[in-house]
């Protein structure tokens, strides 16, 4: 794991105008064969988290989760990463919001239409919504959030709003949850209740 997170870290700095060696060095060394390209880091928790469901280790299997630190970045790493790059296959999974930049992207990396998966909203409103409200209410109370989303709830700004609009916010309101609750959620799914979106990037990988 160690191996890839310098990978991740190479190509990050690359991405930021550093050198193309470390990463290219490592890309051969790792076999690396697919790059996962995501937003952000609750994004690759979630995939992490489903992975180990399947007992799949996507280092072994040369496949790179790669989160970007937002949907803007991707047109960079894209061009680097893809075909016009190192020659890596492209993934990833988008909000509805962020398609057109995965598309750009994808298309300027010679990469295709294929293997962008877009969620709706964001992958934390796909994941409510397979689990249903009561089910993410119970696993934050499982949690120790309960209180805390009791608080939230109290809000002025809350009332009034979907419940799943709710507890979707409530993932966001402190630094670290999204992360968490990416693989809280996911480890809570049934086998038949993953979201089309994050199942469709994962078969494909």
């Amino acid at each position: 794991m160690s191996d890839m997170n310098a990978f991740r870290d190479a190509v990050t700095a690359w991405a930021a105008g550093g050198p193309d060696d470390p990463a290219r060095g490592l890309a051969g060394r790792l076999s690396v064969r697919t790059v996962v390209l995501l937003e952000g880091r609750s994004d690759a928790a979630a995939v992490g988290a489903l992975a180990a469901r399947h007992g799949r280790e996507l280092t072994a299997e040369g496949v790179c989760v790669l989160p970007m630190g937002g949907a803007m970045n991707v047109g960079r790493f894209s061009a680097l990463l893809g075909p016009r790059g190192l020659g890596l296959r492209l993934t990833g999974l988008c909000d509805e919001r962020e398609r057109g930049h995965y598309a750009r992207g994808w298309e300027r990396a010679g990469a295709g239409s294929d293997g962008v998966f877009v969620c709706a909203a964001d992958l934390e409103d796909e994941l409510i919504r397979a689990l249903g409200v009561e089910r993410v209410t119970e696993l934050v109370q499982e949690q120790g959030d309960f209180r805390a989303l009791s608080t939230f709830l109290r809000q002025p700004a809350q009332r009034g709003r979907d419940p799943q609009q709710q507890l979707r916010r409530f993932l966001g309101t402190k630094k670290g949850r999204k992360i968490h609750y990416g693989r809280v959620l996911v480890e809570a799914l049934g086998e038949d209740k993953v979201p089309a979106p994050l199942d469709g990037l994962f078969a494909g990988l």
